[in-house]
C-alpha cells in the first residue's frame, strides 16, 4: 500500500516508517525540510495517510496553532483537490483535553478532521496519545524518559520534584502496532476516539529506581525481571541511549593455573549464568549440592563430564565436545567433575538454578 507519513522524522514518525517498510508498504516520507510539490505528489497518489507532524516545543506560542491546525488544513486541502478520500490517521495528545495553548491547537486540528470526515466521508483516526517512550526518542526535549535514560548513562544528574508523580505510558512499538490495526481498517475505538490498547501507569521515583538499576547491573550482572512486559521495554529502551563506544562492559574473570571461570549474568528467579574455561589435562569440580541444579553446555574442546552418586561406586561418563553441542544435566545429589581431553581449551557454558551465596554455597568436596 501507499502510505504517506507527515512528520516522519520524528520519534513517532521515525518509528513508524520502519514498521511500515518491514511490511513492505511503500512509504511517502514528508516531514519540515520537504517541499510543496512533494506534498502534491504525496497527496495525489497515497491511499492512506498517518499525519503525525505538530508542533510541541515552538519559541512562540502562536506557533501551536500554525503548526498542529495550520498544516492539518493544508494538508487535508491537498486531499481534497486530487479528490483523495484516503483513511486519514491523526496524531492528537491527551492534552488536547487541557485549556492550554498547546491544547487548544491539538484541539483544533481534532475538529478539523472530524469535520473533514463528515465532508467528504473519508475514514478518520484520532488517536489522543499518552507519553511515549522507546528508541529513537531525542532527550532534553519532550519525553522524561528519554531524558531520564541520557542523563543517568552520561552520569547526570536527573531532577524529579514528586516521585509520586504518576506517567500515563505507551510504547512506541505498541504504537505502531495500533497504528497498523488502523491501516488494516480495525482500530481500537472508544466513541469518536481510537484509543491505544496497552498502557502503563508507572510514578516518576519506581522508573528513576529501574533506569539507576539498570545502570548498575552491569556490576550486579543482575538481568531485570522480563517477567514485568513495563520493565522489559523500559530495559529496551535505556539500552537504546548507550554511547556507541559503551556498548560492551568488562566482566571479572577468577584465573589460575587451570584456567578460568567467569559469571556472566544473574537473574532473580532463574539462577546465574557464567563461563568455565579449562585447560588441556585439567580436571575441575569433584563435588555435590544437596538442592543446588546445573546445567553444563560444551560450546569448544572435547571433555568428559563424570558423575558417581553418593553411596555409590559406579562412575557414570558422558563424553562432551563443541563439535555436538547438547545439555547435559548435573542432578542434586552425584558429586560431579569435568575434565579437559583435549589438546585446546575446554569452553563449557554453566547455568545454575540458584546465584552463589557464599554463606550458604550448597558445594560439598567429594572425589569422584
Amino acid at each position: 500500500m501507499k502510505v504517506l507519513v507527515t512528520g516522519a522524522n520524528g520519534f513517532v514518525g521515525k518509528n513508524l516508517v520502519a514498521h511500515l517498510k518491514t511490511r513492505e508498504h511503500m512509504v511517502f516520507e514528508y516531514d519540515i525540510n520537504s517541499t510543496t510539490d512533494q506534498l502534491d505528489k504525496f497527496t495525489a497518489e497515497c491511499e492512506f495517510v498517518f499525519h503525525l507532524a505538530g508542533i510541541n516545543r515552538p519559541k512562540d506560542e502562536a506557533e501551536f496553532m500554525a503548526g498542529n491546525f495550520g498544516f492539518s488544513s493544508e494538508l487535508l486541502n491537498a486531499l481534497l483537490r486530487h479528490g483523495n478520500t484516503c483513511p486519514v490517521l491523526i496524531s492528537s495528545s491527551i492534552q488536547a483535553a487541557l485549556d492550554n495553548p498547546y491544547g487548544k491547537s491539538k484541539k483544533a486540528g481534532e475538529d478539523l478532521v472530524f469535520e473533514y470526515s463528515d465532508r467528504t466521508g473519508a475514514n478518520c483516526f484520532v488517536y489522543r496519545l499518552p507519553n511515549l517512550f522507546g528508541k529513537w526518542c531525542r532527550p532534553n526535549y519532550n519525553s522524561v524518559i528519554a531524558t531520564f535514560c541520557n542523563n543517568i548513562i552520561h552520569d547526570n544528574e536527573i531532577t524529579i520534584n514528586n516521585p509520586d508523580t504518576l506517567l500515563n505510558l505507551a510504547y512506541i512499538d505498541d504504537i505502531c502496532e495500533e497504528f497498523s490495526n488502523a491501516l488494516g481498517g480495525n482500530p481500537h475505538k472508544e466513541g469518536d476516539y481510537c484509543t491505544t490498547p496497552i498502557t502503563y501507569s508507572v510514578s516518576l521515583g519506581l522508573i528513576a529506581k529501574l533506569l539507576y538499576s539498570f545502570k548498575d547491573s552491569r556490576k550486579t550482572l543482575a538481568i531485570p525481571d522480563m517477567s514485568d512486559d513495563f520493565t522489559k521495554k523500559l530495559y529496551a529502551t535505556y539500552l537504546s541511549y548507550l554511547p556507541e563506544n559503551q556498548f560492551s562492559y568488562p566482566l571479572k574473570m577468577n584465573t589460575d593455573n587451570r584456567g578460568s571461570f567467569t559469571e556472566i549474568l544473574r537473574t532473580l528467579d532463574r539462577g546465574q549464568l557464567s563461563v568455565n574455561v579449562s585447560k588441556p589435562g585439567i580436571t575441575k569440580g569433584n563435588h555435590w549440592h544437596h538442592t543446588k541444579n546445573e546445567k553444563f553446555i560444551v560450546v569448544a574442546g572435547d571433555g568428559v563430564i563424570r558423575f558417581r552418586k553418593i553411596g555409590s561406586d559406579d562412575i557414570i561418563e558422558y563424553f562432551v565436545s563443541g563439535d555436538k553441542i547438547e545439555v547435559v544435566d548435573i542432578p542434586i545429589g552425584f558429586t560431579h567433575n569435568i575434565e579437559n581431553l583435549g589438546d585446546t581449551d575446554l569452553v563449557t557454558i554453566m547455568w545454575c538454578n540458584e546465584c552463589f551465596d557464599p554463606h550458604k554455597p550448597d558445594t560439598t568436596f567429594l572425589e569422584v
